[in-house]
């Protein structure tokens, strides 16, 4: 029985083999177990800390994750143990076989490890945003997001570096030296891209605006639905969405329109010369009994201007800060009592009526005979 388990096949004896089996077997069998354990052991530790995380959306964040990393290291580790067979120790461009699997192995071992790290970031985002929740406070929400996104890039980063400094052999430091000697030429190949970057880091801290409110930059407004690493997205009012990259977010002049604290409504008024002062008086004071409500904060009605044509006639409210369907409404209720008053002053709008009186040709030039003058236009 023994020789049969000595025999050598592939240069291991299939002892080794069977041991290998073994353990990527009962890898196997505990992955769940494990990684349901430890997936436990964090569940109750954020559940300590005051997240109220759903169990299942944390189970799919890390369970997954934590089994694939646990399965690939110990079958990596189980066949770390066997000897490179020298049947399959062929050489590509003066690389061996026995190189070019080992360089395999460690990449996948490392992509799981970054993955599980992203799914970790994502689980930590996941916490402090339902913090901010539980606080009430849904602004730093897209503050959270962005580090998260931060955090992924720079993780990544890391792993690219990592796959080829351990599993390539690849000098990272080299790596650096290149980039020192090429760094003028990146920089400047990426100026618009670290321009964008910083300009968002310059959001986040100095706060201008955040994810919900409502803005107007460069002719564009609309809701900051995502601020991102290098732009900021925007849902118009045309329901269209635009990105605009953060340095122009920075850099341009933007009516936070959220943090009004009044909306304001103007009326313009040209009335007809044929008004008497006493129907103006009456009018502007019908106009200040008209916005004597509490919905209207600080009206002002007066007499603006005599102008050749009209009689021009100012009122302006403010309201509170409500949403815009609010305000279109109660500038259609003001706007109505006025022309109704209009109606029963008999006020009419400069220009309103217009009568144009073309007389006969030969009527018209009997009339220009008898004046020595040019045919005549009667406007009134």
């Amino acid at each position: 029985m023994n020789d049969f388990w000595n025999q050598i096949i592939l240069s291991n004896p299939l002892r080794r083999y069977l041991f290998v089996a073994i353990a990527i077997i009962v890898g196997l069998i505990f992955k769940r177990l494990l990684s349901k354990f430890v997936a436990g052991l964090l569940y109750r530790a954020a559940r300590i800390a005051g997240a109220g995380l759903d169990k299942d959306e944390f189970v799919k964040l890390l369970i997954g994750p934590l089994e694939t990393f646990w399965l690939v290291f110990v079958t990596i580790a189980s066949l770390e143990k066997l000897h490179f067979p020298d049947q399959l120790n062929f050489e590509i461009y003066e690389i061996s076989g026995k190189t070019i699997v080992h360089a395999i192995a460690k990449t996948i071992l490392i992509s799981v490890f970054i993955w599980l790290l992203l799914r970790t970031i994502d689980f930590v985002a996941l916490l402090l945003r339902e913090k901010t929740h539980a606080a009430g406070d849904y602004k730093d929400h897209q503050l959270v997001v962005f580090f998260r996104d931060f955090l992924k890039v720079v993780v990544a980063i890391i792993g690219i570096l990592m796959v080829l400094g351990i599993a390539f052999g690849f000098e990272v430091s080299k790596f650096w030296t290149s980039l020192g000697i090429a760094g003028a030429a990146l920089a400047l190949a990426a100026k618009e891209s670290i321009e964008n970057l910083i300009a968002s880091f310059i959001i986040f801290f100095d706060k201008p605006f955040t994810a919900g409110d409502v803005v107007k930059v460069n002719a564009i407004t609309g809701t900051v639905e995502k601020i991102g690493l290098r732009s900021t997205r925007i849902r118009t009012d045309q329901k269209t969405y635009v990105t605009v990259p953060n340095k122009q977010m920075v850099d341009s002049v933007v009516d936070n329109q959220t943090l009004r604290t009044q909306r304001k409504a103007e009326i313009r008024l040209q009335l007809g010369l044929s008004t008497g002062s006493e129907t103006l008086d009456q009018f502007i004071d019908g106009i200040k009994k008209i916005l004597n409500k509490d919905i209207i904060e600080d009206p002002t009605v007066f007499l603006n201007d005599i102008a050749g044509n009209a009689f021009l006639i100012n009122a302006d409210y403010f309201t509170a800060p409500i949403t815009l369907k609010e305000f279109n409404e109660i500038k259609q209720g003001v706007n109505l009592e006025i022309l109704r008053l209009m109606e029963r002053l008999g006020i009419e709008i400069a220009g309103a009526s217009t009568d144009i009186n073309i007389t006969n040709p030969s009527d018209r030039l009997k009339q220009q005979d008898a004046v020595g003058g040019q045919p005549s236009l009667n406007k009134s």
